[in-house]
C-alpha cells in the first residue's frame, strides 16, 4: 500500500514541533482533562480560560515540548511564577487547596523519559530528577 503524504495522512501529534497553541492546548486538555492542576477548578471556559504551564519553568531550562507543558488556570500559572512544582504545591496545600499531586509525578516522568530519548537539557534533567524525588517523598500516595 503506497505511504501517504501531506498534511492529510496524520493526527496532530503531540511532537509536531509545527502545531498551532490552540492545538497544542487541545492535545493538553485530551491528555489531563479540563481542570487546573493546581486548583482544580474547571478550566477553558468563558469565566477561565486555559493556559500552557511548564513545569520546568522555561527560565530554569525547561523545554517546549508537550511533556513539560499542562493546563493550569490563568490565575495559577501566573501566581507560580517560577516556584518549583513542590514547592508550588506546598504553597497551594498551605492555603488549604488540592493539586493534582499525581498528575504532576506523572507528567514529570514522562518528561523525563523524553529527555532521556532525546538527550540534552542538561540544565532540565537535574531539575526533574530533585522534583520527583521531593514530591515522592512528601506525601505518601493512595494505593
Amino acid at each position: 500500500m503506497p505511504r501517504a503524504s501531506g498534511p492529510e495522512h496524520h493526527a496532530d501529534s503531540p511532537n509536531d514541533r509545527n502545531l498551532s497553541r490552540s492545538a497544542r492546548m487541545r492535545l493538553i486538555l485530551e491528555r489531563d482533562g479540563s481542570r487546573c492542576v493546581w486548583c482544580r477548578r474547571d478550566i477553558d471556559t468563558e469565566r477561565v480560560p486555559a493556559t500552557t504551564e511548564h513545569l520546568v519553568p522555561r527560565i530554569k531550562g525547561g523545554p517546549s515540548w508537550f511533556e513539560n507543558e499542562m493546563a493550569a488556570c490563568a490565575r495559577c500559572n501566573r501566581e507560580r511564577g517560577h516556584r518549583t512544582p513542590a514547592d508550588w504545591i506546598d504553597e497551594l496545600e498551605r492555603r488549604g487547596l488540592e493539586p493534582d499531586r499525581a498528575a504532576v509525578l506523572r507528567a514529570l516522568h514522562s518528561l523525563q523519559e523524553a529527555i532521556a530519548e532525546r538527550g540534552g537539557q542538561r540544565r532540565a534533567r537535574p531539575y526533574v530528577v530533585s522534583q520527583l524525588r521531593r514530591l515522592e517523598r512528601g506525601r505518601p500516595q493512595p494505593f
